[in-house]
């Protein structure tokens, strides 16, 4: 089973952030074959760092650096205590400033966002970095749609007021007890979604929260943004994907002029459900990247 306590040579790092210092898991490029460049993976709403560990090692095999990060106010990432800097605007700015910091010795960055860290990449992208790619993940045009996943974020809204984010760690138990899926996670996993999800400050959700449900849609800038730099785009994410469907990620990919790839049997996070198959749709196309 791929997860968040998959074992992989990645060591944890602190980098320096406007609020402080961000935490990263970093692992060198493998091989003959490396290149001076990096791939910054960036996670979603209530995610971290530890979201892509399966990924870790089989891009550092693959000759690419690899650093996944926590966004500010994630898991071990201080954050402001303003919610309105947890908007993907801000977030993209805090990105676009670490992806400056590593491209400064020549290295070239390609960039993944991971659902809402999807639009985080995507402002930092409008923010200036300097990227070689980007590569948006289970990610949309706009604000989250109409779905399970928005009434959750709604309903987390008023419990979060009321009881505290300990409070909304309740109802999120509550409602995983009813999914027969979450019963045969190991207790050890389990544990750590917990623990990730207090450690959050309520800033944070808060802010990110009314980003996925007020963000607009900019694909027809980032369009030209990415037009008038030459980088290339990718979108990838699974065919049955609860979140922003496949439908509306494919039309975002024709838009935006970008490759699109589909992984069958692939929900929300293709990076602990199907990494071997990401790893072969990332790889190959990140490759041809670089040698164009």
């Amino acid at each position: 089973m791929h997860s968040q306590l998959s074992p992989h040579r990645a060591h944890r790092v602190d980098l320096q952030g406007r609020y402080g210092t961000i935490a990263a898991l970093r692992a060198p490029a493998m091989g003959d074959d490396a290149v001076r460049t990096t791939a910054l993976l960036v996670p979603g709403y209530t995610g971290s760092k530890e979201d892509f560990a399966p990924m870790l090692d089989p891009i550092a095999d693959a000759g690419f650096e690899v650093v996944a990060i926590d966004l500010p106010g994630q898991q071990h990432s201080p954050g402001p205590g303003d919610e309105a800097l947890y908007r993907p605007g801000p977030l993209g700015s805090v990105v676009a400033e670490l992806v400056g910091k590593i491209a400064a010795d020549g290295r070239k960055v390609l960039l993944l966002g991971h659902s809402y860290g999807g639009l985080v990449c995507r402002a930092a992208v409008f923010a200036g970095a300097p990227i070689a790619g980007l590569t948006l993940m289970s990610s949309g045009p706009s604000e989250l749609p109409a779905g399970d996943r928005r009434t959750a974020l709604e309903v987390g809204e008023h419990v979060l007021a009321e009881q505290g984010v300990a409070g909304v760690q309740k109802l999120n138990e509550l409602r995983s007890s009813q999914n027969p899926a979450w019963a045969v996670l190991p207790q050890e996993l389990k544990d750590f979604y917990r623990a990730r999800f207090l450690n959050s400050p309520a800033a944070a959700l808060l802010g990110m929260g009314n980003g996925l449900r007020e963000e607009p849609d900019q694909v027809a800038k980032l369009a030209r943004t990415l037009r008038s730099t030459g980088t290339p785009c990718l979108v990838v994410c699974g065919d049955t994907d609860d979140a922003w469907s496949p439908a509306v990620q494919r039309d975002m990919a024709e838009r935006l002029d970008a490759d699109f790839a589909v992984l069958p049997g692939v929900m929300h996070s293709p990076n602990t459900e199907a990494p071997h198959e990401l790893m072969a749709t990332l790889l190959p196309t990140w490759r041809a990247w670089l040698s164009s």
